[in-house]
Formats: C-alpha cells, structure tokens, sequence
C-alpha cells in the first residue's frame, strides 16, 4: 500500500499578483490606522500642525455640539443628520463649559506666531483672537442678560425655529419634528435654570418683559393641540410628502405631534408662565443697565462688545446729538418744501405718516400687496447695481411676513441668512402687526437695509467665500454688519433710487432714528433716562408711530449697546471710503472698495480700517 505521502499533490505556490495585494491591503489599513490615529491626535492636540486644522477644529466642535445651529447653517450632507431630533442643550453647565473652551481655544490660539502668516493669514488669526478674547474678557457677565424677553427666547424662538428652519423633506424629518418637539420640557427646563440663578444674583428683567412675555407665552397655549402653529406647521409641511408618503404614515406622524403638543409643549410652557406669573410679584421697574449689580460696569462693556471700539457712552451720547442735530436739518427742508412748518420734526412725519396716498389698506389684501412691493423694490436695485458692485451673492433674497404669533413683540424687520447648502434663501421679514408703521416713504430704505444691498449681500457674500476658515463665513461683529447696512440706504440714494423727496425722507428718518439711538441707549443705561422720558425723545425727532417707537425702547432696554453698533459702524465705513477717495484720486473705484470690505468677512470696525488702509497704501503705489 502506497504512502498518503507519496501519493498527495505538491502544494502549489500562490501567485506573485495574490501575494502582491495581500501585502498592499496590509500597507493600506496600516497606512488608514496611522492616519487615523494621527488625526485623532490632531483632533485632541492643544495646538494641532497647521493653524487652519485648530480653525477648523474650534468651528466643528462648536457646531456639532449645536443641534438648532447644525439645522439653520444645513452644512453637513444628509446622509451625515444625527442632529435633526435633538435641540441644543441651553444649560448652566454647557454654558460654564463653554467658557472653558474659549479660554483654551485662545491659548491654543497664542501658541502659534502669528508673525510667520501671510496677511490673510494675519487677518484670520486677528479676527478670532479678537473675538475668543472678547468673549473670554466678558466672562463676568455671563449671567447679566435677559435670555427670555419680548422680543426673543425660548418661549418665541424655538417655535419660529421649528416653523422657519426645520425642513420636512421625507418621514424621517416629520419624525425628528416630533422629536424635538418631545424635548421641549428638557430645553424650557435648562432655560429656567438659568433664570432661577440669575434672580439670585439680582439680574432680574423690566417689569414690561414679565408684563409681555406672559401675554405671548399664554396665547401660545391658549389653543387645542391640533389648532397649535406647530402641529398645523407640520401638517402643511407633511402635505408636501403627499408623493412620498402614505397618507396613513402622514397620519401616524401628526397623531405623534399632538400628543407631544399635548403632553411636553404645553406643560414646558406651563412652568415658564409660573416663573414669570411668581416675577410679577416680585419686579416693579423698567430701569435701564444701571440698575443692575456692577450695571455700569456691564454696560462699558457692552459698548465695546456691539461697537467693536474703546468708545465711552459720553463720547456717543454726543456724536448722538450732534447727528440728530444735523439730520434734523435735512428732514426740516423737505417737510418745509410740503408745506410743513410747524411743529416738532416728529410732528411732521407723523402727517405724512397718515396721508392716505403713503398708506397700504389694513387688509389681507394690503399686506399681500405690501409683500409684493417690498420683494419689487428690491428686485429692481438689485438690476441697478453694476456700477457699485461686481461681487455678487448667489443666493437670493426673499420677503416674508414676520410670523404672526410674535409679531406684536418683535421687530419692525429682520434679515435670515441663506442656508449654506442653497436649501433656503435669505429672507427679509417685515411685520405686518400694524399697516401705519409702514408708510410708502419709508419702504424703499428698510429695502435697501435688510435686503440688497444691505444684510443679505454682505451676509450672503460671506457665505460664500472661498479659501477662508469657515469661522469666517458665519462669524458677525455688530458694528460691522449693521454699519454695513446702515451705509447702503445712503448709498443707494447716492445711487439715485430715493430721487423722490418723500423716499430721501424716509432714508434721513431711519437715520435720524440711528442717530436717537445714539442719545437713548446711553441715556437710559448711563444717565439714567426712564423709559418714558426715552419714547418722547424718539417720538419728538422721528416720526416714527407710537407703537414702533415703544417697541424700539423696550428692545434696548432688554439688549444694552445693541442699538449703538448701527450709527458707529456706519460712520466708520464713510470714513474710510472718503479716505480712500481722498488719497486715490482717480484710481479710487467704489466697486474695489466695497469689494475690500464685504470680499473678507465680518471683522472689528480696527481691523476692517486697519485692511483698508493696507489697500490704500497698496493701490496708491
């Protein structure tokens, strides 16, 4: 009998081409767990091999530790949403780590040498130091605001974000709808918090915040579940699924979001409503910064937060009055040419506030065809642009009503960024909460202002700039943006759009109205004006209607120093435009300069003089 080893087969030899991929996968997964682990290194590092991987790094952490801000940016892929079910934690505890992370990211900041950057690079590394330093600087004020107010908060924000910035584009999105709205509770309850401690440290809120809040918190929830904005929201939106999903599973989702209206949404509210029913025995007054512990110190600091300057509140109260003064001229030869001679400049606005050729009918139909105004306004400069501006967004611009739910508390107007992926366009809101607040005279500047070629060009351009860090396409200085968009009402009159006296009015009284805010933000938060005595000067300058002006007041008194940033930032781009046509000359061209201020992003009004005058030297060369 034969030996099994005589008789087996030779064991062949694999192949050299086996053996050569065998060996180039193992290179390969060693090569990707090195690279791997190298970026996970980085990821932890206090200051990782390039500065840009520290930018990045700072804006990722930020944002995916931010659910809402994830939502309304939309810059990751869909296929990478873990965020769309959660809302943002809003507790003391993220907030405390927070500023931990400031203060590590600016010394992980001054750990490289700011001298070896090109100039770009300079700007970005000055830019964010500026900002994380600022932030850093006011850390002892952490807890000296009013996070629930009349004009925002949780109680009106979270559910304008649910209706203007939670897309529904397939049942996974209605699900995660319902979701956040099932989180309510958890996020009214970290608000409260914070709330609670800041009645401890004696930062309580005007009595006419309480007095407001309550009345919009109470008809939030005066309603049945499935008569609620957010469940009627979500059924239109799941109306458009038509196509894509069954009307049972459509069903299912709704019947989901009333009982999470029913028994999260409601209660959440419920225990907000307490809190401020239990201030309402507690606050009696409507004082301005000073009131509060250290409130002039916090208000000091306010003034360099929003206006990006060492200016003083005397310093400002002047230029105030000085501007008022001045536009007060101006306005008072226009009324005098129509027949207006007496009176305060207030008085004669007012006038022709009430014509009945200025104002639309307090209709349905009135607010659609102011709608349609507005967006034909700005469709029409936006053609009329060339020979100011060769830099253009690609988004698009939008007029919407502010929602009615908080119309009576917020703003005349405000401007909503571009989604950053081109899901949604800017959006200009107008509040439609009374019709004699928008008189005719007046619409082509706020046009201007919210929408082109104000917010939505500079904040849209940013938006889109290339080769930047991406702090720097989303990161805002107050002065800046609403300097910028206090600069084109007068640009666009320079440009010939408010011909018309009435439209150059209405330019010079929103200007005026800047310029008072100059005079009444010091004069309550420094000098003590009441809030009374601040509605009377606005009144008697402006012309602006009682319920705007009273609404105005109550936002600065609420947000100390904001109202400063418009005029200051304003005045600082003339500056630096008329300085630049001073030492230019003929070679001075208003299209480069607007392209040197809107082409690098929003930054301090120091640095934005500081880049311009490096461009001055540049091109006199």
């Amino acid at each position: 009998m034969a030996s099994r080893s005589a008789s087996a087969t030779p064991r062949r030899k694999r192949p050299l081409i086996v053996r050569l991929l065998k060996w180039l996968l193992i290179v390969v997964l060693v090569l990707v767990l090195l690279v791997a682990g190298f970026a996970a290194w980085q990821w932890r590092t206090d200051k990782p091999l390039k500065i840009g991987w520290l930018y990045e790094r700072i804006f990722m952490e930020y944002a995916i530790d931010d659910p809402e801000l994830l939502s309304m940016m939309r810059v990751l892929p869909g296929w990478l949403d873990f965020y769309s079910g959660d809302l943002t934690d809003a507790s003391m505890a993220r907030g405390e780590r927070l500023m931990a992370k400031l203060e590590r990211d600016l010394a992980s900041l001054h750990s490289y040498d700011r001298e070896s950057l090109d100039e770009d690079g300079k700007l970005s590394y000055d830019i964010l130091d500026y900002f994380l330093g600022q932030q850093v600087e006011n850390r002892r004020w952490q807890y000296h605001n009013f996070p629930v107010n009349q004009m925002f908060g949780v109680q009106s924000m979270l559910p304008d974000f649910m209706v203007n910035t939670h897309s529904v584009e397939d049942l996974g999105d209605a699900r995660n709808y319902v979701s956040r709205l099932r989180k309510f509770p958890e996020k009214f309850g970290q608000v409260l918090e914070g709330l609670r401690h800041r009645e401890k440290l004696g930062v309580l809120p005007q009595r006419f915040v309480i007095d407001k809040v309550l009345e919009q918190m109470r008809g939030l929830v005066a309603s049945a579940p499935d008569q609620h904005l957010l469940y009627t929201d979500l059924a239109g939106k799941l109306d458009a699924l038509a196509e894509k999903a069954s009307a049972a599973d459509r069903d299912a989702v709704l019947a989901d979001a009333r009982s999470a209206i029913a028994d999260a949404v409601y209660p959440a509210y419920g225990e907000l409503i307490a809190y401020f029913e239990h201030l309402q025995q507690v606050v009696t007054d409507n004082h301005g910064a000073w009131a509060l512990p250290d409130g002039l110190d916090f208000y000091n600091s306010q003034i360099k937060v929003h206006t990006t300057t060492d200016m003083t509140a005397d310093e400002i109260h002047a230029i105030g009055l000085a501007e008022v003064e001045r536009i007060g001229a101006e306005m008072d030869a226009i009324l005098r040419a129509e027949g207006l001679e007496d009176g305060t400049i207030g008085d004669r606005v007012q006038a022709i506030n009430r014509r009945p050729d200025q104002l639309f009918p307090d209709t349905e139909e009135g607010r659609r065809q102011i709608i349609a105004e507005y967006q034909r306004i700005i469709d029409e400069i936006s053609a009329g642009l060339d020979s100011y501006f060769d830099v253009r967004p690609s988004a698009k611009v939008e007029v919407r009503p502010v929602p009615e739910f908080s119309q009576k508390t917020a703003p005349g107007a405000y401007y909503q960024s571009p989604a950053m992926d081109g899901s949604r366009p800017g959006v200009f809101y107008i509040n439609l909460r009374n019709m004699a607040e928008l008189p005719r005279f007046t619409m082509r500047t706020l046009s201007y202002h919210e929408g082109v070629p104000g917010h939505h060009f500079q904040i849209a351009i940013m938006q889109e700039l290339k080769g930047v860090p991406t702090f720097r396409r989303i990161l805002g200085f107050t002065a800046y943006s609403e300097g910028w968009a206090l600069y084109t009402e007068r640009l666009a009159w320079e440009a010939g759009f408010q011909s018309d006296p009435l439209d150059n009015l209405g330019r010079l009284r929103d200007e005026m109205f800047r310029a008072v805010r100059l005079v009444v933000d010091t004069g309550m938060h420094a000098r003590r004006w009441t809030r009374e005595q601040a509605i009377d000067y606005m009144l008697a300058n402006t012309g602006m209607v009682e319920s705007d002006v009273v609404a105005e007041i109550e936002r600065y008194l609420v947000n100390p120093g904001q109202a400063l940033a418009y005029k200051v930032g304003m005045l600082k781009i003339l500056a630096l435009r008329e300085r630049a046509r001073e030492a230019l000359g003929e070679r001075f061209d208003i299209r480069e300069f607007h392209n040197q201020v809107l082409t690098r992003g929003a930054m301090p009004l120091a640095l934005l003089e500081r880049h311009i005058d490096a461009w001055i030297a540049a091109a006199g060369r």
